[in-house]
């Protein structure tokens, strides 16, 4: 399969909502990035409609025409009946823009549509089939081909319209080059794999693109004719209603029914796997609403009532008077598609559900957050290379979870978590040791008053100020802690986080005491001194004094004599 859709990684964001619209799984997940897988793919587009990031892109060929164009041989253009749903012109309004393009001629592709309902006609006549199931949509092909290849031999070995009327064209031209143009991706795919048929394939998106970079306006005319009942294929149920006489004549040996969307068509698919469908003609379409609910119909346009009703305007009463192919013209083959996916074992799985933390029933709780509708599912996913563990959010949750309660309940440090009314919302070991509370239980959802002041939290969340480290006494605890509040209004949350110093201010006071008991014993030292020098000073003037006497009375003394 060369590759029709291709991935932007840069907008790639990891979102898996491709994977989770995928009907298939066929999207691996791998660096953060989304990866199709070609083998398992079956074109449907769906990853392409639902991306976000427009990081789907559909391979453009519209270089590749113009070098047809530029070639010499004449180019005709079969153009998808869903036209004039998406575009509100007629073919021949369509045909007069598309020829100022370079082109030699545009038909209808449902003129190939015509030849392959009187094939199909002629199966339900002629040949006695229990089952058969239009092959007209290459998705569904390759859905039957790929997942369910037991059930190919019901598949109708018809050309598609698209082949059908494009093998006409050159039977018409022998030297012409065609281009079809539609809705559709798969049908790049369906090109490609039957090559000498169609030359190249462009999108609607990609046909108004080049318009308007050419500057062609379409005229807002449709035109009418009355041999033209296939325009009804782009609808659900529209080949059945092309084949409405022949269903009235077969009625009684096979039942009719029209089955869109991926979904429904794996449903029905099973059913038949299963034995409980029996004599019927099923018309099959991937997409919801057939064509007209096509991925390529411009997404500005998407409103299937409008669309249905602007086929069912355009639509005549009768078939397009066309030449049909023969047997061998119209028929192709329809081989087994290897997707190359293997499925583990029991045990296997087990292993790693085990690994996503899913170790009972009830831990499967099948959210789809991953993108797959159940664990298992994820399971085989992980062991096939296209999941990862990482992608399931409740593992991913459950381990943060974790990670940070681990973290909080093992601080050294006591935090208490306020919603804005100031109810405790979590509560770790140190702070309930801190305030000597029993269980988290005790107090979670009360209000902070019940076990410390509310006022530096209401300052907070009426100030818009946080508090750091400020230290507080907790007198019904008789502790002394470091306090710091920070309001976090993202979340509407109150973070309480306690230091418990009571120890170090302990120390502290200790130490002061210490030193006020140094001083006064220092004061009361210098005190003792100064009385005592003063004491001394007292009796050495008093022994002075009387000396200073006796020694002037005994100078007076021997001065007399």
């Amino acid at each position: 399969m060369g590759k029709c859709l291709t991935l932007k990684k840069s907008n790639c964001k990891n979102c898996y909502k491709c994977i989770r619209h995928c009907p298939v799984k066929s999207i691996r997940f791998s660096g953060n990035q989304a990866h199709i897988i070609e083998d398992e793919c079956i074109l449907c587009g769906q990853c392409f409609v639902v991306c976000p990031q427009n990081a789907k892109e559909i391979v453009d060929e519209t270089e590749k025409v113009k070098v047809l164009l530029q070639g010499g041989d004449p180019v005709i253009v079969s153009l998808a009946p869903s036209f004039v749903a998406n575009y509100g012109a007629g073919i021949s309004q369509m045909r007069q823009a598309l020829k100022k393009l370079g082109f030699y001629d545009v038909e209808e592709t449902a003129v190939g549509a015509s030849m392959v309902k009187s094939e199909y006609e002629r199966l339900i006549k002629e040949e006695s089939r229990d089952i058969i199931i239009s092959s007209c949509c290459h998705s569904v092909n390759l859905l039957i081909q790929k997942y369910f290849p037991n059930l190919l031999c019901y598949l109708a070995d018809v050309l598609s319209p698209m082949q059908a009327h494009c093998t006409d064209i050159k039977k018409r031209y022998p030297n012409a080059k065609t281009v079809f143009i539609g809705p559709c991706v798969a049908k790049k795919d369906e090109a490609g794999k039957y090559p000498g048929i169609v030359d190249a394939v462009l999108t609607f998106e990609e046909l108004t693109g080049w318009l308007n970079a050419e500057g062609i306006a379409l005229e807002n005319e449709i035109d009418h004719e009355e041999h033209s009942r296939a325009r009804f294929f782009p609808t659900t149920g529209g080949i059945l209603k092309t084949m409405k006489e022949t269903m009235e004549e077969t009625s009684s040996r096979y039942t009719y029914l029209a089955i869109d969307g991926v979904e429904n068509c794996i449903a029905a698919l099973r059913d038949i796997e299963n034995g409980s469908i029996h004599n019927c003609f099923i018309e099959m379409s991937s997409c919801v609403g057939s064509c007209v609910g096509g991925p390529v119909m411009e997404k500005y346009h998407r409103s299937p009532v409008k669309d249905y009703s602007a086929v069912s305007s355009f639509a005549g009463r009768l078939d397009f008077e066309v030449e049909n192919m023969s047997s061998g013209e119209i028929r192709k083959a329809f081989m087994p598609i290897d997707t190359g996916s293997s499925t583990p074992s029991e045990s296997e799985i087990m292993s790693i559900l085990r690994q996503m933390g899913k170790f009972r029933p009830s831990d499967e709780l099948n959210c789809g957050s991953c993108g797959y509708n159940t664990c298992r599912e994820k399971a085989i996913a992980i062991y096939q290379g296209k999941a990862d563990i990482s992608m399931c959010l409740p593992f991913l949750k459950d381990k943060a979870e974790s990670f940070s309660d681990n973290i909080v309940s093992n601080s050294p440090n006591g935090i208490i978590l306020l919603n804005e009314s100031l109810e405790v919302q979590q509560i770790n070991n140190t702070a309930r040791r801190i305030m000597n509370i029993r269980q988290a239980s005790d107090v979670l959802g009360d209000q902070v008053i019940r076990i410390l002041d509310p006022k530096p939290f209401m300052e907070v969340l009426k100030s818009g100020r946080n508090i750091k480290n400020e230290r507080v006494y907790l007198a019904e605890y008789k502790k002394y802690i470091e306090q710091t509040i920070i309001h976090d209004s993202e979340y509407h949350l109150l973070i309480c986080i306690m230091r418990d110093v009571t120890d170090e201010e302990t120390e502290r006071e200790k130490k002061e005491s210490i030193s006020r008991q140094t001083v006064e014993i220092a004061d009361k030292v210098v005190d003792k001194q100064m009385r005592i020098v003063q004491e001394i000073a007292s009796l050495l003037g008093e022994t002075a004094a009387e000396t200073k006497i006796a020694l002037a009375k005994l100078k007076e003394s021997i001065s007399n004599e």
